[in-house]
Order: structure tokens, then C-alpha cells, then sequence
């Protein structure tokens, strides 16, 4: 089972006991066999261990292919039930019952089903009614408890005692079930709900790279500690500092600083923190500046030591810790997979059809073509895997060979694309070098680009204008006639191309799908209101009026525009390096996830209803009834939405500290309305974010852009060949393969599968 004999060891590999099933026969040299009852003389295989022995070396070969320890049962039922759990409608149906989970909270009490979250103008939200959220809730905990239950029964009793997540996934369904049962107890009544917070654990322990981020995170924890210690330090001697500086005095000029900023300790230590992240600069400073220049070098001093220096070392440190524990973790994954193919092997050299040898087991390629043929991999690698077993000399296979067999699964997932058509005809032959040749598709970006400048000049002459005073001819007409050029240029490049050669590429594939829909709308277009004339500007006939339909064939032209990014070589590196963390950010993004859920739900438990409207009264004005609002607060920046009365605006609250802009706002607005020590909370959550998960952000994406550049600097670029990175292949250079020794040593500590040689 992935991961679950502890998530960053190393992969022990599953062995087989002589209790349940036979030896492998051809494992054993003479003379080793520790035990003469253990079955270790060569016997031949009957018709149910060459079933066994093939389901095993395919069930290990998957392992491999997926990175997952082979630290599990491998009798024959055990083995059936492994591939069911890890099937595609099986895994499908996990991940969805944990999005399904996870969904409740935007509908449980208090639900988020409103259209606006505006504490002012929010209306009554549909609550649902006591015992459906809990039955659904019921659900998602039985498919949880099947899937422990699975992954305790695979990995065995020994294995499943020493596994801390497994144990921790139990502990998390004991107590979301008991908290379940109280909840119907109460009538749906309680207002705190212990299992909604633990919800996030289910996508936590469900990933793989998401518990090795965890842990590597927890890893960089000690370096972190000393950066944000001389942080502490930093702030609480700049803190002590300002208030020493800006202490009252009888100058009402003087004490506006004193007034805004250090009127107290944590206002003082709260405008600095801030100041950190320079949300509030030059706020925070204005005050003092304008009695005395001189007061600039306070401000500027703790900006440059504390934002500049402390905060980038920090940046600095999480990206070389983060580096060295992935290295380590995708290391752990090669001898996995390594692991599982010499498993494999030793596995099929027990088989009567594998030769028998003096000095060298080998298996044969008759035998493997059959494991083969079960097993689940992509189909351009099991094809080349299966051209090379098929021309095997002598139609056997070493260790050695049986490995190099499987280098295939550590090469580049690449992309061929299809041949051109082969045309008879001269004429087509020549259409065909025409519109296949690249300085077509540079015709193709330069209308882009023109079509892109008439719609900027078009939109700037029309921007004062009234609706009424606008005329959508000559937009209109330009449109029709950019699209008829986008569709010839697709047919002809499909003409030049073929088919399927066209649509091996994506940039012609996001053409084409763009194309097609402009032709549509366009269609509809003049369908509805007729071709474009002089003064075409109808009222609304059907369900966007006219003017809706251009911009929205115009929105869609500027998105076609994309299309010369990769006819530039720096930007096409720059927007691969974007798409392949994209595919790599799924753990990140998951753990995002998880703070951002535990923390929303955590604000729901501490500020619902704290934020209270001022009455019906507008504040669009900086007073309100007799009151005068301050310039930058909460209630003068009508920042109502933002606010933690249900899950939904709670998350969109949490996201707007994250990004840090204003989010002095948050703390001075959430400390006045509930309690002053609502300022830890969102100081954590602002280390938790901004500082550990956007540091994490930024060391994958500089890894990612690392790999990249040394790959097009030092191999030149193939046309024909679309390469993809993954986390594996980035550091795939630097890995160090694991020997013969290493490799026995790990198969004879398998705890269901003995070797004797």
C-alpha cells in the first residue's frame, strides 16, 4: 500500500510467508534453504501457482508503475482485492466521496446558497433540513470505513501497527462519528461540530505527495524557527523603539503617530507586523514624515532589514530545505519502483517455464509477454516494451536485461505526432508545403495581432459613447471577416496537415475549438439580427442582446491571441514551465486546500455574526449618522462581504488576507467587533499562507523553471517531440540507482514473501 507502512521510508518490499502459497522455486541455491519443511526444492508449478505467481509479478510491476510500496499481501485473494482497490472506478469513487464531504460545508448551517455575502443586503439562506447533510455525511463515513478496513487488511496487522496515518484515519472516524451522533442527539442544533474542522484529514491522507509536503514542511520547521525568532526579535525591538520615538507629547502634530499607529503595545507591534508585508505603507509612516523628514530612516530601516533581508532568507531557506527533502522523497520513489521490478523477476523465475540455470536466474520472454499482457500501463510503453521482450535473444531475460526492460518507465513521457498525408497530385503537394510550412502560421499570429489593434481602436472611439450612440457595424464587420480568415486557415491547415496531425498539436487543437466556437456565435449573430449595415444596433431579441454577443465573440478573439506564445521560445519555456506546475501542483494545491478549510471553519466557529451592519444607512460617505467613519476602516471600504458568516465568505476573507493587501483592515475591523486576540488568528493564518505555502509555491516553481532552462539550454529543441515534466523526471539526473544488494536486501525483508538465495 502506498505510503501506508510510513510515509517517507523506505519502501520495504512485501514478502511472501511459506503459509500462503509456495516458494518461489527458482530463487533457491542449493543448500540455502534455512528450513527443509519450507518447500525450497525445485518442484513444478501447478496450474493455480502459475496463476498466483503471474498475478504477483503483475500486481508488483503496477506497483512500480505507480510508485507504491509492495509492502502487502500477496496470496491470490488478497491480490484480487489489491487491484480492485486500486482500479479506476474504485479510486474514482474515494475521491469523490471526499469531494462530496468536503462540499458539505457550503450548505450545512449556515449555508453559503445566497447571492451575495454582503452582511447589508444578504437575504434568508435555504437551511437544510435536520438529517440530510448527516445522511450524507453517513455515507461518506461507511465508504471511509471500508477503505481503512481494505488498507488494514492488505498491508497486514504488524504493518498496519506501525503505520501512524493509518491509525490516525481511524481516530478521525471515531471521533467524526461520535461527534455525528450527538449532533442528531441535539436535533442538528449544536453550534460546533469537531468533525467538520477534521473533514480535511480524508484529502490529506488519500495523497501521497500531499503527507511528503507535510512532512517536508515539518522538516524545514527548525530552520524556519530561527529566521522567524530573529523575525520576533526584529519586531520587538523596532516595536520598543517606535513607541520610545513616537511617545505622546503635548504636540497635537506630533501625536497623530502616537494616535494611528503606537498608541499601545500590540497597536504597535500590529502596524509593524503589518508594515512587514508593506500593506500599509506609506500609511504608517505619513504621520511622522510630515512633522520630520528625518522619521523616514525608522521606517525605511525596519522595511529593508525585516522585509528585504529576514523575509527573503526565509524564502531562501524553505526553498534549499524543500529541495533536499523532495530529492530525498523522489529517491525513495526510484527504489520503490526499482524494488517492484526486481520482485517481479525473482517472482517469475519460479515458474517452470523460466530456464533454469547454473550461474544466472533468468526468466522467460514468453512468460513475461504474458504478465504483460494484464498489466495496466500507458500503451505507448507497454508497446515498447513489448517490441523489445519480442526481440529477445534466445527468448530469455536476465535480472539485469529484466530491469534495463522497465528503464522505458523512466523516460520523458513524450508525444509523436502522426505523418502528413502523402498527396499524388502536384497542385496538393504544392497547397500542402504552402500552408504546412511555419511562415504561414507567422501569416496566421499577424492577423491575430491585427485583429487584436482594429478591436483596441474600435473600443477606444466608442468608450464615451451611450449605448445608443454606438454603432456595432464596423466591429461587426470586422469580426465576420477575421473569422472567415480563422476558418480558411483552419481548413487548409487540416488540408496540408491531416486530420489527426492537426489535432496532435494543442495550439491547433485551442484554434480550432475557438474557431469553431466564433463561427457559431457569429452565426447566431445573424441569425437573430441580420449582417452587419450601417446603424446596426437592435434591441435585445433573444438572451443576450447584440452588443453581448460581439463582445463575447471579442473576448473569445483576444483569448485566440494566446496562440503566438508558442512561436516565441522564451515565452513558450515560460507558459510550459506555467503548464507543467500546473500538473505538479495538485499536492500543493491539495494542502492549500486543507488550510484554507480548517482555517474557514475555524473562523466560522469564532466570528459568525460578529460583523454587524451600521442600520440601513449608506457609508459610501465618510460619515453616517452622527458618527464620523475613519478614512480606511472596514466601514468606510464597505468591506461587508468580507466576513465569516458562512463558509463560502469565509474562504473569499481568507483569501483576501492572503494576498495581504489591506489586511490591517481585517485585523482592526474582526479585533473590534469580536475580541483583540482575534488578531492571532489571522496573524497565523497569514504565516500558514503567505509565508510557508506561497515560499512552497515559489521553490516548485523555481525548480520547475530550473529543469526547464538547463533542458533547452543543453538540448536542442524537437519539433516533432512534446516533452512533459513531472516531479520524478525533474531530478531524475541526480539520482543514484540502488544496487544488487541493496535490492536483495530490501526483497528479503519482505514480510509475506521469503527468498532463501
Amino acid at each position: 500500500m502506498e505510503d501506508e507502512a510510513g510515509t517517507e521510508k523506505e519502501p520495504l518490499l512485501p514478502a511472501r510467508t511459506a503459509g500462503r502459497g509456495h516458494p518461489p522455486r527458482g530463487t533457491f541455491g542449493a543448500g540455502d534453504c534455512p528450513d527443509p519443511a519450507a518447500s525450497c526444492t525445485v518442484q513444478d508449478a501447478a496450474g493455480a501457482d502459475l496463476d498466483l505467481y503471474i498475478n504477483q509479478a503483475v500486481v508488483f510491476i503496477e506497483d512500480a508503475i505507480q510508485y507504491r510500496s509492495i509492502n502487502h499481501r500477496v496470496d491470490s485473494k488478497s491480490l484480487w482485492l489489491y487491484r480492485w482497490y486500486y482500479s479506476k472506478i474504485c479510486q474514482w469513487v474515494l475521491s469523490l466521496t471526499i469531494t462530496l464531504i468536503l462540499a458539505l460545508a457550503f450548505i450545512e448551517t449556515p449555508s453559503s446558497l445566497t447571492v451575495t455575502s454582503d452582511v447589508r443586503y444578504r437575504g434568508t439562506a435555504w437551511e437544510p433540513p435536520c438529517g440530510l447533510t448527516e445522511s450524507i455525511e453517513l455515507f461518506c463515513f461507511l465508504v471511509f470505513i471500508a477503505d481503512v478496513s481494505v488498507k488494514s487488511y492488505l498491508i497486514g496487522w504488524e504493518e498496519f501497527r506501525k503505520t501512524k496515518w493509518l491509525l490516525a484515519y481511524i481516530l478521525t472516524l471515531v471521533v467524526s462519528l461520535i461527534d455525528w451522533t450527538v449532533s442528531l442527539s441535539f436535533s442538528c442544533t449544536e453550534t460546533v461540530r469537531i468533525r467538520r474542522i477534521l473533514r480535511p484529514f480524508f484529502l490529506l491522507q488519500n495523497s501521497s505527495m500531499m503527507k511528503k509536503t507535510l512532512k517536508c514542511i515539518n522538516s524545514t520547521l527548525p530552520e524556519m524557527a530561527s529566521v522567524v525568532l530573529l523575525l520576533a526579535v526584529h519586531l520587538c525591538l523596532f516595536t520598543m523603539f517606535g513607541m520610545l520615538l513616537f511617545a505622546r507629547s503635548k504636540d497635537k502634530q506630533q501625536d497623530k503617530e502616537w494616535v494611528g499607529y503606537f498608541h499601545n503595545l500590540p497597536d504597535s507591534l500590529t502596524s509593524l507586523l503589518v508594515l512587514l508585508t508593506t500593506a500599509n505603507n506609506p500609511d504608517v509612516m505619513i504621520p511622522a514624515y510630515s512633522k520630520n523628514r528625518a522619521y523616514s530612516i525608522f521606517f525605511i530601516l525596519f522595511t529593508v532589514l525585516g522585509n528585504l533581508f529576514l523575509m527573503n532568507l526565509l524564502t531562501a531557506i524553505i526553498y534549499n530545505q524543500f529541495r533536499g527533502y523532495l530529492l530525498k522523497s523522489v529517491q525513495s520513489s526510484l527504489l520503490r519502483r526499482r524494488l517492484g521490478i526486481r520482485a517481479a523477476f525473482e517472482v517469475l523465475c519460479s515458474l517452470k517455464e523460466s530456464p533454469v540455470s547454473t550461474n544466472e536466474l533468468c526468466v522467460s520472454a514468453n512468460t513475461l509477454l504474458q504478465v504483460l499482457q494484464k498489466v495496466e500501463m500507458d500503451s505507448c510503453c507497454k508497446q515498447a516494451i513489448l517490441m523489445t521482450v519480442r526481440s529477445c535473444p534466445h527468448g530469455i531475460l536476465s535480472a539485469a536485461l529484466f530491469q534495463k526492460l522497465f528503464d522505458e518507465l523512466d523516460k520523458d513521457p513524450v508525444k509523436q505526432h502522426p505523418p502528413k498525408p502523402e498527396y499524388q497530385s502536384p497542385f496538393l503537394q504544392k497547397v500542402q508545403f504552402a500552408f504546412g510550412h511555419h511562415f504561414f502560421g507567422y501569416l496566421g499570429n499577424v492577423v491575430a495581432l491585427a485583429n487584436i489593434i482594429s478591436i483596441c481602436v474600435i473600443l477606444v472611439m466608442d468608450a464615451d459613447k451611450q449605448l445608443s450612440e454606438r454603432d456595432d457595424y464596423f466591429l461587426g464587420a470586422i469580426n465576420c471577416f477575421f473569422i472567415l480568415y480563422y476558418l480558411l486557415e483552419m481548413l487548409l491547415k487540416i488540408l496540408a496537415m491531416g486530420f489527426k496531425r492537426y489535432l496532435s498539436y494543442p495550439s491547433n487543437r485551442f484554434d480550432g475549438l475557438l474557431t469553431v466556437i466564433l463561427l457559431v456565435l457569429e452565426v447566431s449573430t445573424f441569425a437573430v439580427y441580420g449582417f452587419p449595415h450601417p446603424g446596426w444596433r437592435p434591441e435585445m431579441m433573444g438572451l443576450l442582446s447584440l452588443w453581448d454577443m460581439v463582445r463575447l465573440v471579442n473576448m473569445l478573439i483576444v483569448f485566440r491571441f494566446l496562440r503566438i506564445i508558442p512561436n516565441m521560445k522564451f515565452m513558450a519555456l515560460v507558459a510550459s514551465t506555467l503548464l507543467d506546475l500546473v500538473k505538479n501542483l495538485r499536492a500543493f494545491a491539495g494542502l492549500l486546500v486543507v488550510v484554507f478549510y480548517a482555517f474557514a471553519i475555524t473562523g466560522i466557529v469564532l466570528f459568525k455574526g460578529a460583523v454587524v451592519p451600521m442600520g440601513n444607512t449608506s457609508v459610501v460617505n465618510t460619515t453616517s449618522g452622527n458618527s464620523t467613519l475613519q478614512c480606511g476602516t472596514y466601514e468606510q471600504l464597505e468591506y461587508w462581504p468580507n466576513n465569516f458568516d458562512d463558509f463560502a465568505a469565509a474562504v473569499v476573507t481568507l483569501w483576501d488576507v492572503m494576498v495581504v493587501n489591506n489586511w490591517q483592515v481585517f485585523l482592526d475591523a474582526f479585533s473590534r467587533y469580536s475580541s483583540p486576540w482575534s488578531k492571532v488568528y489571522f496573524v497565523a493564518w497569514w504565516i500558514i499562507s503567505s509565508v510557508i505555502w506561497v515560499n512552497l509555491f515559489v521553490a516548485l516553481l523555481l525548480e520547475n523553471f530550473i529543469h526547464k532552462w538547463d533542458r533547452h539550454c543543453h538540448r536542442q529543441s524537437l519539433s516533432e517531440i512534446e516533452y512533459q515534466t513531472t516531479v520524478e523526471l525533474m531530478f531524475r539526473d541526480v539520482l543514484e540507482e540502488p544496487t544488487e544488494e541493496e535490492l536483495m536486501e530490501k526483497l528479503h525483508q519482505h514480510p509475506h514473501l521469503q527468498l532463501c538465495r
